[in-house]
C-alpha cells in the first residue's frame, strides 16, 4: 500500500478524496513536526514514532578504502504496538 492507496481508503469514509488527502497529509505533517521537535508520537495499539540519536563515527568509503567520519545525526524510528504485532501474526 502507498500514500494514493491510503487516500483511497481514507476517502471511503470521509466522501472526498480531497477531504481524505488533506486529512492523510495533516496526519503526516503533525507526526514529522512532532518529530522535529525532538517528541515522540504514541498511537496506542499502533506503535510509537520516535527520534533516535545516531553517534558519530568511522567509516570507510568501500571502492577505495579510505576512511572518514561519519557525523552524528537524529534518524527518525518506529516501534511497532502490541496490536499491530499481533495482527501481521
Amino acid at each position: 500500500m502507498n500514500k494514493a492507496d491510503l487516500i483511497e481508503e481514507v476517502a471511503k469514509i470521509l466522501g472526498t478524496k480531497k477531504d481524505a488527502q488533506a486529512a492523510v497529509d495533516c496526519v503526516f505533517a503533525t507526526i514529522s513536526d512532532a518529530l522535529k521537535k525532538d517528541d515522540a508520537v504514541t498511537l496506542v495499539g499502533f506503535g510509537t514514532f520516535k527520534v533516535d540519536k545516531r553517534q558519530a563515527r568511522k567509516g570507510r568509503n568501500p571502492r577505495t578504502g579510505e576512511a572518514l567520519d561519519i557525523p552524528a545525526r537524529n534518524v527518525p524510528k518506529f516501534n511497532p504496538g502490541k496490536a499491530l504485532k499481533d495482527a501481521v501474526n
